[in-house]
C-alpha cells in the first residue's frame, strides 16, 4: 500500500483488494475494482488515446472496451473517488482472492460495452459479487422511460384534441 500512501492524503480512503472505487467525472461516474498496490482495473474504449480518459463522447457510443489495469491515481486523474461497495447488503462478495483471479484474467481483454446493459460499472460488480449490476444505468433506463411516456402521452393528448376540432366543424 505504500505506493498510494500520498495519494490517499488527497483521496479519501485507503482501498483493499476487492473495493469498488467510483470516480467521479464531470457528467458521469466511472468505476474501477482495487487490484492492490496503487492498481485498479477498469474497462476503457477500444482504440482511443491514453487508456484513462473515458470521457469523451466515444465511450457512450462504443461497442467495445478494453480491459485495463492501471495505477488508481492515473485513472483518476484530476477527479476525485470514493470507495464505494455499495450492493454489499444486497449481494455477498465472492471471496477476495477469487475476484482478483477474475480480474486478472481479464487484463489487455476486448469485452462488449454498452452503456445501459454493460457498462463499468456491471463490469466491476459482476468482479466483486459475481452478478453485473448498475444503479447509473437503471437510472438512464428510468430516465428514458419515462421521457418516452410522456411523448406518447403528449402525441396522445394532441391526436385526441385535433380529433375534438374536427368534430366541432
Amino acid at each position: 500500500m505504500a505506493a498510494i500512501a500520498s495519494f490517499s492524503a488527497t483521496h479519501p480512503g485507503d482501498p483493499e483488494p476487492g473495493d469498488l472505487i467510483e470516480i467521479f467525472r464531470p457528467a458521469y461516474q466511472h468505476w474501477a475494482l482495487y487490484l492492490g498496490d496503487g492498481y485498479v482495473i477498469n474497462v476503457t474504449p477500444v482504440d482511443e488515446g491514453p487508456p484513462a480518459t473515458f470521457s469523451s463522447a466515444k465511450s457512450v457510443f462504443s461497442r467495445k472496451a478494453r480491459v485495463r489495469m492501471q495505477l488508481l491515481k492515473d485513472v483518476v486523474g484530476n477527479d476525485t473517488y470514493h470507495i464505494n461497495n455499495k450492493y454489499d447488503s444486497t449481494y455477498a462478495p465472492l471471496p477476495v482472492e477469487e475476484i482478483i483471479r477474475r480480474a486478472e484474467y481479464l487484463i489487455d481483454q476486448e469485452v462488449s460495452y454498452d452503456l445501459l446493459s454493460n457498462n463499468c460499472e456491471h463490469f466491476v460488480t459482476l468482479l466483486r459479487y459475481g452478478e453485473g449490476v448498475s444503479s447509473q444505468a437503471n437510472r438512464a433506463i428510468s430516465a428514458i422511460g419515462f421521457v418516452t411516456a410522456a411523448a406518447g402521452a403528449f402525441s396522445l393528448l394532441g391526436l385526441l384534441r385535433s380529433r375534438s376540432r374536427e368534430r366541432q366543424y
